[in-house]
């Protein structure tokens, strides 16, 4: 039985990285640029390993050069993620992308995009809220760039900043002072690590950035003493097992550490990444790992219950979420 139903709570998703395949293709044509190394003979993205696919991701998200661009993706985007239960989303948002860190430009873009997440919360029922992302190959000096237009457009909408990109470049503490810059302006942290970078690199994002929530994460499961530290202090990891296996990280369901960090008490949440590259979907992780661990609606209802709870938004919107929860379960 799919669980495509089932209400989910989605904390980890790359807006550009959400674009489906056709999507991006059609602006490639309406813009006569040649982007065809991008995809497969199937016409999915086609990528060899992880530095690749950061540059067919990259290539493809130059076909969004306006606003505009960015109302339409946000818009396709959200309406494929409520088709799969996705009721709440917190989306990566780059100026780096989006008028290239100017604020000015980032204004316009950030418009764009909130006015279309209004617009699917209308027609299809789905809410989202903006995190700013660095991204780390792209150097710290940049970041500060990135932060002060967080930091400039920090509310109700905008509520988190992190990090994200290349992992074996620099260190977390190179960026420490973005991440100051956010954190004075209110935004709540996560970054990236655990994911290429081993189980060093959690501890690090956490000690030297003091971040609230981890993305991925998943390579403490090489570290114990770094396991008990993340149940001990509550943090949040943000697991996108379909993205881990496709980059060949883990070989298969039953073997991705997810299951074992559940059952040790660690705070987990499930979301996609990026999912046309990894040709998942929100309803396919829940089925996979429930064919893969036997988790039921309620060990779902409790991975959702704790998306909300650390989800970056304001406390009527996490009430409304929880009501929608217990309504499903009732």
């Amino acid at each position: 039985m799919s669980l495509k139903n089932v209400p989910k709570v989605e904390l980890h998703l790359h807006l550009e990285g959400a674009a489906p395949p056709a999507f991006i293709r059609g602006l490639a044509k309406r813009k006569n640029m040649d982007i065809s190394g991008v995809f497969d003979a199937d016409g999915g993205y086609a990528f060899t390993d992880f530095r690749h696919f950061l540059q067919v991701y990259e290539a493809a998200t130059a076909t969004l050069q306006t606003p505009e661009d960015y109302h339409r993706l946000t818009l396709a985007v959200l309406e494929e993620s409520a088709a799969n239960g996705v009721i709440y989303t917190e989306s990566f948002l780059s100026p780096d992308f989006c008028g290239g860190r100017d604020v000015g430009a980032w204004r316009e873009y950030l418009h764009a995009i909130r006015d279309a997440a209004d617009q699917a919360e209308r027609e299809f029922g789905i809410v989202m809220r903006g995190i700013v992302t660095c991204i780390r190959h792209f150097g710290p000096e940049k970041a500060r760039q990135t932060a002060l237009c967080a930091a400039e457009t920090a509310g109700d909408w905008l509520t988190g900043f992190g990090l994200a990109g290349d992992e074996r470049v620099g260190k977390p503490k190179d960026f420490a002072y973005a991440f100051d810059m956010a954190r004075e302006a209110g935004l709540r942290l996560t970054a990236h690590a655990g994911e290429w970078g081993g189980a060093q690199s959690v501890r690090d994002a956490l000690h030297d950035l003091r971040v609230e929530r981890i993305g991925h994460g998943v390579r403490a499961a090489e570290d114990p003493a770094l396991v008990e530290e993340l149940a001990e202090t509550g943090t949040v990891l943000e697991v996108c097992p379909g993205s881990n296996i496709a980059l060949g990280l883990f070989r298969s369901w039953r073997s991705h550490p997810i299951g074992g960090f559940f059952d040790k008490g660690l705070k987990v949440t499930v979301s996609t990444d990026d999912p046309p590259f990894f040709h998942t979907s929100m309803t396919r992780e829940y089925d996979r790992l429930a064919d893969a661990f036997g988790w039921d609606d309620a060990v779902f209802t409790t991975l959702n219950t704790t998306a909300v709870n650390a989800a970056f938004c304001d406390d009527d919107t996490r009430a409304a979420l929880l009501r929608r929860l217990e309504k499903s379960d009732a």
